[in-house]
């Protein structure tokens, strides 16, 4: 090396950092910031959707507890000493010229050297976006120092995997430089992928493809109404572009001889900067499979769940019984510290003296063997188990190195049956704790997904033969002094893999993961207790009701049939109800397609019924129908509302007549309202749209800009999927006894749920009846 030591061949350098919100970047402006103090760092950081790059850099960066080490010596200088060091510029990747302003593009080309570690690194990207962050990423990089005239030191972060699916030795050389190179030529993959990324939009807008997204968009919410279905079928038409986007990577990749399409990418990402680096030295860096840190920051450090822990934990939940895998393969993992202190021997090193590609890697100097990390996390597991909800130890099965295709298989055929029970289940009228049993079952579908599309994505990496050479690494780690070597470890052999995955690996991702690793109940519902506190602070401002099935376990069939009943006789009775059951089914399903058009269908039956008449049957039907079917714990929800001083408000598909009795409770009542005619008859038309689905969330905000009050603070009560906009407007969802669509939508988005039931009391009939009236009140006539 040309100077003494890392740090002093690094003093007063700037160095430029990519990919500085990720688990490696941020491992590495740690390490410079502590190991080598006089170094200042340049950080390029996207812009966020609300969040510039800046405040980024202090959340998402700073604030990480890699950073735990330096607060601790610099105490409350710890701000202010970071800050003379770092400097954050707004910029992508994925931009040419990486999306720079003037000042940020000068301050840029004044760095010494530049470590590029920002990368796509999941292994199911899109194609294209792997081929924009992971292909073209370097080259911009170097594209820009060449405009701008300047050299800076090159340091590019790839991955050992750019080998491919070779058995035997991978030397630390070109791809394209090795015997197994069949001439793939990177710019006709960027133009590929282009039109393929243009060809799946297209796809996608397809009147027959748009009726499907259309389709199941109506499968998942129901009937929220038009905008809430619009923005549900858009989701899932970009979704799908997204994942044939995937597919379309794991395909071309495999059938090239790749993993993936990160590794794919990668490898030609290294060809084009190799390209088109012109005047600037480039040097890359190439670790296998990154996990938690062996020393540094802190033993176990972590960001993110890297390839195995998904795996592992999934293993210890009783989630995946069998993973494929060769019992005597290796495992070729390193943990994050030992990439960090590699990257940064490379750039102290200089681009004269550095290797072309180092590799750092543990498989063919210090192999894990796969049998070796089963038999570790299997003994951890059997005495450190995973407890499930019941509090309950998880045994962990017998693993038994499947091969894929079987593996594959079986989770796929169980897939298929939970999906297909999950359908029958979604078609059922259930509601409340039956609906949970829907929601329970989706979960345990994404569940067996996961598994799937684990063992989909990893397999190949825990089938891999190839062994990754690390003769540039040694030579370098010869090549320091002890100082060095103490302060700068990346000496594979420095792993003792039984030590590192028992007392470091595992006891870190089990904290991440936040399983539950005590016996006892669940604590969930501790969680729905906190949650109800949430929502009854003093400094919630207003809390919307629904009434039927949220306040009453009632509806609209129901009071309407009291109150077409209220002035009949027998045999009347008995033919009214025969023909309602007959014509049940038709209003649930034209119900559940819209929640407003059943309403205007229904409310049809209210024409020329006189209003005087109605209004005095709706008092009595106050206490002989609403009142008993109410939920004695909604109402007391209401009134602690008021108790608290929010403002309550009940906005309802009822009649305005029908709810006139429930003012008390609320400062505002909303209802749907019927035109009169001048004789005083019901019209059987509505004044104005029937307040349902996103008509509520509108009637809600407007309610809120009128009096000064903020939407986002407020709390709103319902029991249908129908209810979603008006969910996704507020800051507090209750789901209160809900049906099956809402029972699952809110356990995905972890809503509070509360199952309210009806006070005690003798056998209802099936429709509810108005008390026999004597023969002269029902004859009585009203104006």
């Amino acid at each position: 090396m040309k100077a003494d030591s890392i740090p002093e061949a690094l003093s007063g350098k700037r160095i430029a950092i990519t990919g500085c919100t990720g688990f490696v970047g941020t491992a590495l402006a740690e390490r410079l910031l502590r190991g080598v103090p006089d170094c200042e760092l340049v950080l390029l950081v996207r812009d966020g959707k609300r969040t510039p790059a800046a405040r980024r850099t202090q959340r998402e960066i700073l604030k990480n507890d890699a950073f735990d080490r330096l607060r601790e010596t610099h105490g409350d200088d710890f701000d202010e000493k970071v800050a003379g060091r770092v400097i954050t510029v707004a910029g992508d990747v994925t931009q040419d010229g990486l999306g720079l302003n003037d000042a940020d593009r000068e301050l840029w080309g004044t760095a010494d050297v530049i470590i590029h570690s920002a990368a796509a690194v999941s292994f199911d990207s899109p194609l294209d976006s792997a081929v924009e962050i992971n292909l073209l990423g370097p080259t911009r990089i170097a594209n820009l120092a060449n405009e701008m005239g300047v050299t800076p030191h090159l340091v590019a972060v790839s991955t050992c995997y750019v080998a491919g699916n070779r058995r035997g030795n991978a030397p630390e050389i070109l791809v394209s430089d090795g015997p197994f190179d069949i001439g793939i030529d990177w710019r006709s993959e960027v133009a590929a992928t282009k039109r393929i990324r243009s060809d799946f939009d297209a796809a996608s807008r397809l009147p027959e493809q748009l009726k499907v997204f259309r389709k199941e968009a109506r499968a998942e919410i129901g009937a929220a109404g038009a905008p809430a279905l619009a923005a549900k079928t858009e989701d899932i038409r970009q979704k799908w572009v997204k994942s044939q986007l995937v597919e379309a990577g794991r395909s071309r990749a495999a059938s090239v001889g790749w993993p993936d399409a990160y590794a794919f990418t990668k490898a030609l990402g290294e060809q084009a900067l190799t390209d088109n680096k012109g005047n600037v030295p480039v040097s890359i860096v190439r670790p296998s499979i990154i996990e938690s840190a062996l020393a540094e920051p802190k033993p176990g450090w972590i960001r993110g769940f890297r390839m195995a822990e998904p795996v592992i934990i999934s293993f210890a939940r009783g989630l995946l019984k069998e993973f494929p895998g060769v019992p005597e393969g290796t495992v070729d993992v390193i943990p994050v510290d030992l990439v960090v202190a590699t990257i940064i021997a490379v750039a102290a090193q200089g681009p004269e003296d550095a290797p072309a590609i180092t590799q750092i890697a543990s498989g063919g100097i210090n192999a894990l063997k796969y049998r070796q990390l089963v038999d570790n996390v299997t003994a951890w597991f059997t005495a450190n188990p995973v407890y499930d909800s019941k509090g309950q130890p998880i045994v962990v099965p017998e693993w038994r190195f499947p091969g894929r295709g079987r593996v594959q298989k079986q989770l796929s055929q169980a897939k298929t049956v939970l999906s297909s029970a999950d359908k029958v289940l979604q078609a059922l009228p259930l509601r409340g704790k039956q609906a949970e049993l829907s929601a329970q079952l989706e979960e345990k579908r994404i569940e067996v997904e996961t598994a799937l599309e684990y063992v989909e994505l990893y397999g190949l990496y825990t089938e891999c033969e190839a062994i990754y050479q690390v003769d540039n690494l040694m030579a370098m780690w010869d090549s320091l002094g002890e100082q060095d070597q103490a302060e700068f470890n990346f000496d594979p052999r420095s792993v003792d893999w039984d030590d590192y995955v028992n007392n470091t690996h595992l006891p870190s991702i089990i904290q991440h993961a936040r399983v539950k690793t005590t016996p006892g109940p669940s604590k969930s519902t501790d969680r729905m207790t906190r949650m109800r506190k949430q929502v009854l602070d003093p400094k919630r401002q207003v809390a919307a009701f629904d009434l039927e099935n949220t306040l009453i376990s009632s509806n609209v069939v129901e009071s309407f049939s009291w109150l077409a009943t209220r002035r009949l006789n027998t045999p009347e009775r008995i033919r009214y109800v025969l023909r309602t059951l007959t014509e049940a089914p038709g209003l649930l399903r034209l119900d559940r397609q819209d929640r407003t058009d059943f309403l205007r269908h229904f409310y049809r039956r209210y024409e020329d019924a006189p209003l005087g008449q109605i209004e005095t049957d709706a008092r009595e039907m106050l206490s002989q129908l609403i009142m008993t079917k109410a939920f004695p714990e909604g109402l007391r929800r209401v009134r602690e509302h008021r108790a608290l001083g929010h403002r309550t408000i009940l906005i309802t598909g009822a009649l305005d007549f029908a709810v006139a009795g429930l003012a008390p409770l609320f400062d505002e009542i909303v209802a749907a309202e019927m035109a009169v005619r001048p004789d005083g008859t019901l019209s059987g038309e509505m004044i104005t749209v029937p307040p349902t689905g996103e008509a509520r969330a509108q009637i809600l905000t407007d309610y809120c800009e009128a009096e000064g009050l903020d939407i986002s603070n407020s709390v709103a009560y319902a029991d249908s999927s129908s209810d979603l906009p008006l969910f996704d407007a507020v800051g507090f969802p209750v789901a209160v006894n809900p049906e099956t669509r809402l029972a699952t939508i809110a356990r995905k988005r972890g809503w509070l749920v509360e199952h309210w039931s009806k006070a005690s009391g003798g056998p209802r009939p099936l429709l509810p009846i108005g008390e026999l009236m004597v023969e002269r009140e029902r004859r009585r006539k009203f104006a």
